[in-house]
């Protein structure tokens, strides 16, 4: 299976996770081994995106330009852990925004 996953903008905290629902900053995903997420930046903003926990993914370059797409493959059973951090303030893109600018994360539960 393949879930397709953006990161969008969002007036409170500048940027959330969303599939077919927003998922929040802080979102988890249930998958199985083999399945796909074909991540897509359309948030005005670049991220760097980094593992924190979980069997090694393979990222590749951890800057993912807005715009853009990344397909990451979860092969192995277990519980993975991605941080996104905006490279660009929402202050400095000229978006307007209410409160601090939220870093991303995601759960993804491999079975």
């Amino acid at each position: 299976k393949t879930v397709a996953l953006k990161i969008i903008h969002a007036v409170s905290g500048c940027h959330v996770w969303q599939t077919t629902h927003t998922l929040g900053p802080s979102g988890t995903l249930t998958l199985h081994a083999g399945d796909k997420i074909v991540l897509r930046v359309n948030c005005p903003m670049d991220f760097t995106v980094a593992q924190a926990r979980g069997p090694k993914l393979a990222l590749g370059d951890p800057t993912f330009h807005t715009g853009t797409t990344r397909t990451l493959v979860f092969v192995k059973r277990g519980t993975y852990v991605l941080r996104a951090v905006n490279l660009q303030t929402s202050e400095q893109l000229g978006l307007q925004t209410l409160g601090t600018d939220n870093v991303l994360k995601l759960t993804v539960k491999v079975s």
